[in-house]
């Protein structure tokens, strides 16, 4: 196995992964049925023909730029286990800090609250959310029905089906009555810009807004103050470059603002209240 392991670190790393070992071994995990960390117990196993056949194909796959997570068909995010598919965009690290935030504002809000989570995709957000934080509800809205699939699909299986709902329409248009926390990772790529074959691999409409990219974010932020309860909030992830767009929005309809940086220390996620 060790062997097989190396061969495809190197090709991994010949074909543009940033994580060739990291991806050889989670797709390897993924083959034998095993944990990765497993795989350190098991590296003079020969591997048999039914095991080579199968691992050379996604190596292959990962080779031309598909993502490790639809090859495996999950992602863990917030130590959560997500079923991810080709119809959802693959959760990422930098999202984390977008749900910690809410984490902590809805606990120090105290009692029930009424969450949004606009463009959800695979859920991560809203279940993550629901996860955590039991006396919130949250309704999840995306424009793709194949995407709310899915989302509900991991809903049920991380055990929060019944405190978070799932609508289809764009933005908070499906949402009724006031809400307390409006969380959103909505597309903020810019059209026409060149970007990794991996990013590329995901559905397009979750990832591009428009020419400059700000124009959902904007919209969204537009929309939120006629829904948001008193002392409610919006946080929505941003490309840090959208600073400029998304801040005089913020100032006019917004009693405050601040922005929150990711795990590399970007500018990522933008925080406003109603006063």
């Amino acid at each position: 196995m060790l062997e097989v392991l190396r061969r495809a670190t190197g090709y991994l790393e010949q074909h543009g992964s940033g994580s060739p070992r990291l991806d050889a071994e989670l797709l390897m995990a993924h083959v034998l049925g095993l944990r990765r960390l497993d795989l350190y117990l098991q590296f003079e196993r020969p591997l048999s023909d039914p095991e080579l056949a199968p691992y050379r194909e996604l190596i292959a796959r990962r080779g031309r730029g598909e993502p490790v997570a639809y090859l495996v068909g999950r992602k863990e995010f917030m130590k959560l286990d997500f079923e991810v598919t080709p119809e959802v965009l693959v959760p990422n690290p930098d999202t984390e800090p977008l749900v910690l935030r809410a984490i902590e504002w809805t606990r120090a809000r105290g009692g029930p609250v009424r969450a949004v989570d606009v463009g959800t995709g695979s859920g991560c957000i809203a279940v993550a959310l629901a996860h955590y934080v039991p006396a919130v509800s949250v309704c999840a809205t995306d424009v793709s029905a194949a995407a709310l699939e899915v989302a509900g699909r991991n809903a049920e299986r991380l055990g929060v089906g019944e405190r978070v709902a799932f609508t289809q329409g764009s933005l908070l248009e499906p949402v009724g009555g006031a809400v307390d926390l409006v969380c959103a990772n909505l597309p903020y790529l810019a059209a026409g810009g060149s970007y990794p074959t991996e990013v590329l691999a995901q559905p397009r409409q979750a990832l591009f807004a428009g020419p400059r990219g700000s124009e959902l974010v904007v919209e969204l932020l537009e929309q939120a103050p006629a829904r948001l309860a008193p002392a409610g909030a919006v946080l929505a992830e941003i490309d840090p470059v959208l600073v400029e767009d998304v801040v005089p929005v913020a100032e006019r309809l917004y009693a405050g603002h601040r922005f929150h940086r990711d795990l590399g220390g970007q500018v990522r996620l933008l925080e406003a209240w109603k006063s």
